[in-house]
């Protein structure tokens, strides 16, 4: 038994999806201010071409025109997650963990922290070292190395009260072409990979998804 509820949506564009995260968080907050237990929750999807920007993100890290933008079908979104500009597509997981941390008397900084290590064990399951870069959040492979250094998983989150949404998207067979629309993140000397790259053939979705989902839930226990 876990901690939380499980949910994959599957293929969803990026309005459904935020739709369902933000009533998930709604509920789960109006409960704690009420006193009341509520449901933690973890969401997994793949969007549809998608590129959001967070609140303290740079518009001039978007590389072209929005007009260009629509007439590829890549929709653009204005949120309230942390981080800069990123992009979300098919064959990436998206996670969109809504937690309330304070049942694992955790804080924010300690939260994000712990996303990273859960995208570090997953990577080590394929013999891949997932690092993370002094002052840039997520998880990079070469992290050590300003040329080489590149992201495999973007995270950027919002949290009230201790309770969490938005979350991570990790590259698995993810079309890389797209973030030569964006600076990945503000970053404009460090590139981006996925696991299908590094490895050199796709990779199975479905499998990795039960694996990542498996390692949260050991990061993310019953309270006893």
């Amino acid at each position: 038994m876990d901690s939380f509820s499980y949910h994959d949506l599957g293929r969803i564009d990026y309005t459904n999806a935020l739709k369902i995260q933000t009533d998930a968080f709604n509920t789960l907050l109006n409960a704690k201010m009420n006193n009341k237990q509520g449901q933690n929750r973890l969401l997994f999807c793949e969007h549809e071409p998608v590129l959001t920007l967070g609140k303290s993100g740079k518009e001039a890290n978007l590389l072209i025109s929005e007009e260009l933008l629509l007439q590829r079908g890549i929709s653009l979104y204005h949120t309230n997650r942390g981080g800069d500009i990123t992009y979300h597509g098919p064959g990436q997981i998206t996670g969109y963990p809504i937690l309330d941390l304070e049942y694992w008397n955790i804080g924010i900084k300690q939260y994000i922290h712990t996303l990273e290590e859960i995208i570090i064990c997953f990577l080590s399951l394929y013999g891949i070292e997932g690092k993370r870069l002094e002052g840039a959040t997520g998880v990079w492979i070469n992290a050590e190395s300003t040329s080489k250094a590149r992201k495999i998983c973007a995270i950027g989150v919002k949290c009230s009260r201790y309770v969490t949404m938005h979350g991570f998207a990790l590259n698995i067979n993810t079309n890389l072409t797209y973030f030569s629309l964006i600076n990945p993140c503000g970053f404009t000397d460090k590139g981006v990979t996925s696991l299908e790259k590094e490895l050199g053939f796709p990779q199975d979705l479905e499998h990795a998804k039960i694996q990542l989902k498996e390692i949260f839930a050991t990061c993310f226990p019953i309270r006893i």
